[in-house]
């Protein structure tokens, strides 16, 4: 259990990060999937031409992910709030109960520390289903965009004349250890670009910055409209 809101939203936001190793595995099998799918061709003559991607990374940066995990996230925020005032409201109650324990009788300090529990177990509640929710949403949301980057990628790999590509997404299994890279052999920026003027969705907008707190609002005249 948690004491205070500062460890209620931590513990929110560090439940709502794990889907990174997800991801990777979904990559991975995303990858050795179409590894198995392609039908071998004939090896073009002349020496072998390797490339290089980030896999991961080149489907989170697309636009369309951008999107979509931006969605997500906007999803997700009444769980945030909800746990947010749950937290404030345990973090309330605690203080009264500590700063007027000793005037309150045995019962009540049992109801007052009792409300607090429940509360406590409720945002616990609430965390685990967001977390599995997250989770799955984030494979889907993930997994739907990879595996258009995917395609794309067998597409352009071919046109390029590419023997080989190396997925350098670091992962914890069936993954390639790349010891090193020419930059001219990284092509992760190439798709993620070729893969956004396929889907024609634009760029997500920058998000607008805070106004200035030390700055009051200009008065409006009696002619402002």
């Amino acid at each position: 259990m948690f004491a205070s809101r500062q460890e209620w939203e931590k513990e929110f936001l560090s439940r709502m990060s794990r889907f990174s190793a997800v991801i990777a595995v979904v990559a991975s099998g995303l990858a050795l999937s179409a590894a198995a799918q392609t039908p071998a061709t004939p090896a073009p003559a002349g020496p072998p031409k390797v490339a290089v991607i980030a896999f991961q990374a080149a489907v989170t940066s697309t636009n369309e992910f951008q999107r979509d995990f931006g969605d997500l996230q906007k999803k997700f925020e009444p769980q945030k709030t909800q746990l947010k005032t749950l937290s404030d409201e345990v973090e309330s109650l605690t203080k009264q109960l500590q700063a007027t324990g000793d005037k309150l009788s045995d019962a009540e300090r049992a109801s007052k520390a009792k409300t607090i529990d429940e509360k406590k177990k409720q945002a616990q509640r609430i965390a685990e289903d967001a977390q599995n929710d997250y989770q799955q949403a984030m494979q889907d949301t993930f997994g739907k965009v990879a595996a258009k980057v995917d395609e794309l990628l067998i597409g352009y790999s071919k046109d390029q004349g590419f023997t080989l590509v190396i997925d350098a997404t670091e992962q914890q299994q069936q993954a390639p250890l790349v010891l090193y890279a020419a930059p001219s052999t990284d092509i992760t920026k190439a798709i993620v670009d070729a893969y956004n003027t396929k889907s024609g969705v634009p760029a997500p907008a920058p998000a607008a910055p805070a106004p200035a707190a030390s700055k009051p609002a200009a008065p409006k005249g009696p002619s402002a409209k």
